[in-house]
């Protein structure tokens, strides 16, 4: 498992974080975004969408709708849950929560929510308001094989 820490100045900086990232995302791969209610976490996912998706124009987190899905001219799908709502992980699977971790790009808000349908192989990245700065925020990604270069390469990226 590996492990990054980061302090992210503004939101800005959160926007950054998902602008570098998405460069590194393939059919597949999931982005458990979890932290409290505020920290940043469509912020980061619209980073992510921004740079995948230049065209669209709104980019709304799915809060109410539980998914908003995008297709980016890569052909790989995109999808943003937000998983918030839910009363029970199998709630997700009407979402066709299953079928976008085999072939889109899955970013997933309030993951813990999933419970035991949450795939180990996810890039997980917590979020949490940084003490320090009034609207900074402090970010602990980890991850397994399949992200240890993407996480070595993060902060040159980020610099």
């Amino acid at each position: 498992m590996t492990e990054l820490d980061l302090t992210l100045e503004d939101p800005a900086a959160t926007t950054r974080l998902g602008l570098c990232l998405s460069g590194e995302l393939r059919g597949g791969d999931v982005v458990a975004l979890s932290g409290p209610l505020g920290a940043g976490k469509s912020v980061l996912a619209r980073g992510i969408v921004t740079a995948l998706c230049p065209d669209e124009a709104d980019i709304p987190s799915p809060t109410f709708t539980l998914v908003q899905t995008y297709e980016p001219a890569s052909g790989t799908p995109l999808m943003h849950f937000d998983l918030y709502r839910l009363e029970a992980p199998e709630e997700a699977l009407e979402l066709g929560i299953e079928d976008a971790f085999v072939e889109a790009v899955s970013l997933i808000e309030w993951p813990e929510r999933l419970g035991p349908w949450m795939p180990r192989r996810a890039l997980r990245i917590s979020l949490a308001p940084d003490p320090a700065k009034t609207e900074g925020r402090l970010a602990h990604l980890s991850g397994g094989p399949r992200w240890q270069d993407v996480l070595v390469g993060l902060p040159a990226q980020l610099a």
